[in-house]
């Protein structure tokens, strides 16, 4: 792995942290020596686009809060998140502003009563809109990877959605799988 490459992986962002602890990217970061931060572009209730609408079970033009991100390591955007939830669990709640979350979103919503038991992701690799080529600083012909998480609680009913996008040439995903 170089010094460019990012090596992302997918379980702390999917449960709640301890008490004390900082958001998910903070530690993980840290952990590894380097410094990672993020910016909050907006949150603001918006009707739920079709592909949101569907992957949430709900209905398209829904009011669904949407939070959007910018991700930087060591000052360099390196991912772009959007994550959305159903207006009934976000409105009204931290999730729906733009001040940083003690914890992150996870532990939020585990304290209102929205544990993820199930995740679901899918990953593509598409060329970015001209709006991520400039947010990550991509050249002409620099594909990006999409991830696209699910999160299901213990009635399978999805109450999150993010879509993070992020340059290819510097992600690794990694997935572990135990097998009972």
């Amino acid at each position: 792995m170089g010094d460019s490459e990012w090596v992302h992986t997918s379980a702390p962002y999917v449960r709640p942290r301890q008490q004390g602890q900082r958001d998910a990217w903070s530690e993980e970061t840290a952990a590894q020596g380097h410094r990672g931060t993020q910016h909050i572009v907006h949150a603001r209730e918006i009707p739920a686009p079709a592909e949101v609408a569907a992957l949430l079970g709900a209905t398209e033009g829904v009011g669904i809060v949407e939070r959007r991100r910018i991700i930087y390591l060591e000052g360099n955007a390196t991912e772009l998140t959007d994550t959305y939830y159903p207006a009934d669990i976000a409105r009204e709640t931290p999730l729906a502003g733009t001040a940083r979350i003690r914890g992150g979103a996870v532990t939020l919503l585990a304290g209102l009563g929205h544990t993820g038991h199930r995740v679901r992701e899918e990953i593509s690799a598409r060329m970015p809109s001209p709006a991520e080529q400039e947010s990550l600083g991509l050249g002409d012909h620099e594909p990006v990877l999409q991830l696209t998480r699910v999160t299901l609680d213990s009635e399978e009913q999805p109450f999150q959605v993010d879509v993070s996008v992020f340059p290819a040439n510097t992600q690794r995903l990694r997935y572990e799988m135990r097998i009972d």
